[in-house]
């Protein structure tokens, strides 16, 4: 189950700072016209905390894992203070968790953009029923569906 949790991990955060890096990028050079300069800005700086809790979970994990700790590191799953790497396993804990946080700080920075968006769905039925390919006497129906009417 390892390989999966790493596996999964790497598609999950790296993937993810990089989207988060091109979003960033592209929040620059959608300034001022699309939005204020104070958006870029913090984008950046969430990006600038996923950057550092990234670095930090990579080192302390490479080093948890190096052989120095002991075979049984990568099937442990409880882990006890007095256990040899443990501070290492922590300070990668709290890094996972802060990446964590930093993407959804930096989805909450997509608020006001998504506030000047609105969508508008039509549906037109091209028969009597999804099997029928005859054409439907009602064109344009627009009138809502009500429950009571099933």
């Amino acid at each position: 189950f390892f390989i999966v949790h790493v596996c999964g991990a790497v598609l999950t955060f790296g993937m993810g700072s990089l989207y988060m890096f091109v979003q960033t990028i592209l929040s620059y050079q959608m300034q001022p016209k699309i939005h204020g300069k104070q958006v870029f800005w913090i984008r950046l700086l969430v990006v600038i905390w996923c950057g550092v809790s990234a670095f930090s979970m990579l080192t302390c994990s490479s080093l948890l894992y190096s052989g120095n700790f002991g075979t049984d590191i990568v099937q442990k799953l409880h882990w006890n203070p007095e256990d040899r790497g443990y501070v290492l396993h922590m300070i990668t804990t709290a890094a996972e968790w802060s990446m964590s946080f930093s993407f959804f700080g930096f989805f909450l920075t997509y608020i006001r953009d998504f506030q000047k968006i609105s969508l508008r769905v039509e549906a037109n039925l091209h028969g009597l029923t999804l099997y029928d390919t005859a054409p439907c006497p009602v064109n344009n129906e627009r009138t809502r569906l009500l429950s009571r009417d099933l």
